[in-house]
């Protein structure tokens, strides 16, 4: 007879053993489960006097008593402050995603706006990422439109090139850009390079905040070339200023006269959701918002979701000088240590209650207040909508992640697979995915195309995720409940030996969808396993659900397809050649020009460029002069 192992300790008693050892200094602590992983990440001013409270469960709101229940063994960083666990604190909460903290779901890169200064004629271009690059980085801004947007009225305002420097070094003429009053033209000194830096100068001024002076300075120019009868001239000038108009009108309902540069933070919370708006304000303008859905639990006070919002947010932002907020903050003074440290800057962390200020908050509550509203109503009409699938298909609960496949070519060439998910939330393109056909099909082999995708996709899912694994931070299961494919019978028997070979851990309803005769909406037959094709009511809102998951496959297959197309269209003569990476083939551009510049290059040339070695240059001479 064999004995069955002792649980493993767990909860207060677990959390004392640890309390007698541990400073009255600030720092990080986690909680670790008996699945060795990670539940909760907390910071502490004393690190003794906050796991003691744990140790204590009673009274305790019901969400930190599963917390400590859940408890097996708890690990400790020592920080010097009380600010640098802040920051270590959001930086362990958004790498490890523990299921007890606040979560900053849907998070996001913004877009900036740079004006590179590693070139003779500084470029002005769009810039995700880190700030590696030499120059001036103004933003962010909410969204890439809203930037390319600004940029195009820019170039229409100071003439800035937004060109590589390798088509830069190439020009023997101006391009079009010059030809159409968007840029001064200085690869072919059409403007020297010291005017051209006064137009560098003045786009610097206007992104920071002066546009007035630079207004003045414009207008003052007008006048002047109209006294001396320099009719072009003013009104070249008079269009740069139409064009300074065009950026500052572009900011939306919210304006900010005394605000120069803020973040502005607002949270609501509404059936069980949070939704927290953020704007941002750069040189007195608008540049967009965005409303992030943070992951926390409905016991939760707004307070501490914004609070730890706020953390995981500039954990690896810079922040302004001013951050708004709509609720004040129990440990505000901690909050501007913890950001002017990351900033390099004086931060303020302000809760206005009244003025312009407040003004801000309220629009950005206002938006929260919306967006969370919208989303609830799509919520409760997409689960609807799931309910309906459940019932048309037999399914026996509302599918919470579906599937749709779909395949796109032209004569068997740039063949592509497309995977699209979606559930409660609608569309979850985070999960979309794409298949590049590997094997060697006959071209319109649809079929082969298909068991490949499907292979593939289930092949990896069976061994990397469990049945029951969904994604931390959006809640999305890793396995579909239930999948469409594009096509009729012949399909889905392609897709039922594929799923027979695999013997998948967990069931999965796969369905075909034909097109309707003469490919007519509205008509389409579904296949399912054990059943007759059937079809479904003409008006039925599932039909028009289903229609929109293929057309969605559809368009992500297509777009994808015409992507791989357009890229094989415009590769680069260099990108042919074994041993050429992104380095070396930006040196040889950076020196030459241009791939039919190095084509023409002689072997010592060649062997000139930094980082091409002598062996390199024999090659790439080779790869041009074969006979």
């Amino acid at each position: 007879m064999t004995d069955t192992p002792s649980p493993q300790p767990a909860g207060p008693e677990v959390i004392r053993a640890f309390v007698r050892t541990l400073p009255s200094a600030p720092g990080v602590y986690r909680m670790v489960d008996a699945n060795g992983e990670v539940i909760y990440v907390g910071k502490a001013r004393s690190l003794k006097s906050r796991v003691t409270n744990y140790t204590r469960p009673e009274g305790l709101p019901v969400r930190i008593q599963r917390m400590i229940a859940a408890t097996v063994s708890m690990e400790f960083v020592r920080t010097e402050t009380e600010a640098e666990a802040l920051l270590l604190e959001a930086n362990l909460v958004k790498r490890l995603k523990p299921r007890f903290n606040v979560l900053l779901r849907d998070d996001k890169s913004f877009p900036y706006i740079l004006i590179a200064t590693d070139h003779e004629a500084p470029e002005l271009t769009k810039h995700r990422g880190s700030r590696r690059r030499p120059g001036h980085y103004f933003g962010p801004f909410a969204s890439a439109v809203a930037v390319s947007r600004t940029i195009a009225s820019l170039q229409k305002a100071f003439l800035l090139r937004n060109c590589s420097d390798s088509f830069y070094a190439a020009r023997t003429r101006p391009c079009l850009q010059y030809q159409i009053k968007r840029c001064a033209g200085p690869c072919t000194r059409e403007t020297s390079l010291e005017a051209y830096g006064e137009l560098v100068e003045d786009a610097r001024l206007f992104l920071t905040g002066k546009s007035q002076s630079v207004r003045d300075h414009l207008q003052k120019d007008m006048a002047s070339a109209a006294e001396n009868l320099d009719f072009e001239r003013a009104a070249l000038i008079r269009d740069r200023l139409s064009a300074l108009a065009v950026v500052q009108s572009q900011g939306g309902d919210a304006t900010a006269r005394n605000v120069e540069e803020a973040d502005v933070f607002a949270i609501h919370h509404e059936g069980g959701q949070f939704c927290v708006q953020v704007f941002f304000f750069r040189a007195f303008q608008n540049w967009g918002n965005h409303a992030f859905r943070p992951k926390a639990d409905d016991s939760l006070t707004d307070v501490e979701v914004l609070e730890a919002f706020i953390g995981q947010f500039y954990e690896d932002r810079t922040p302004p000088s001013l951050v708004l907020l709509s609720h004040e903050m129990a440990e505000r003074e901690l909050l501007e240590e913890a950001l002017r440290s990351r900033a390099g800057q004086k931060v303020r962390v302000e809760t206005p209650q009244r003025g312009e200020k407040r003004d801000l908050v309220n629009y950005a509550m206002q938006n929260a207040r919306e967006a969370l509203g919208r989303q609830l109503a799509e919520g409760a009409s997409n689960r609807t909508l799931l309910e309906g699938v459940a019932n048309c298909f037999g399914l026996d609960d509302p599918p919470r992640r579906i599937e749709v496949y779909d395949n796109s070519h032209i004569s068997g060439t740039n063949m592509v697979g497309a995977m699209v998910v979606a559930g409660e939330e609608g569309f979850s393109k985070k999960h979309y995915r794409t298949f590049n056909i590997k094997s060697d099909i006959a071209a319109g082999d649809d079929f082969g195309m298909m068991r490949e995708v499907l292979t593939r996709r289930f092949a990896r899912l069976a061994a990397e995720s469990e049945t029951d694994a969904e994604d931390e931070a959006t809640g999305m299961p890793d396995w579909p409940d239930i999948v469409f494919i594009d096509g009729g019978a012949g399909q889905l028997n392609a897709v039922r030996q594929v799923i027979a070979e695999l013997n998948l851990p967990k069931e999965v309803t796969f369905i075909g969808i034909a097109k309707g005769e003469e490919r007519d909406a509205g008509r389409e037959k579904f296949f399912m396993e054990g059943k007759d094709a059937f079809m479904l009511p003409h008006r039925d809102p599932v039909l028009y659900y289903v229609q929109r998951l293929r057309d969605e496959a559809h368009r992500f297959a297509i777009g994808t397809h015409r992507a791989k197309r357009k890229k094989e269209q415009i590769s680069n003569p260099l990108d042919e050649i074994e041993g050429i990476g992104p380095t070396r083939k930006r040196a040889l551009l950076n020196h030459f020009g241009s791939a039919k510049a190095v084509a023409r290059a002689s072997l010592m040339d060649l062997a000139a460029v930094p980082t091409i070695s002598s062996a390199m240059a024999q090659l790439i001479y080779d790869h041009f002069n074969r006979t």
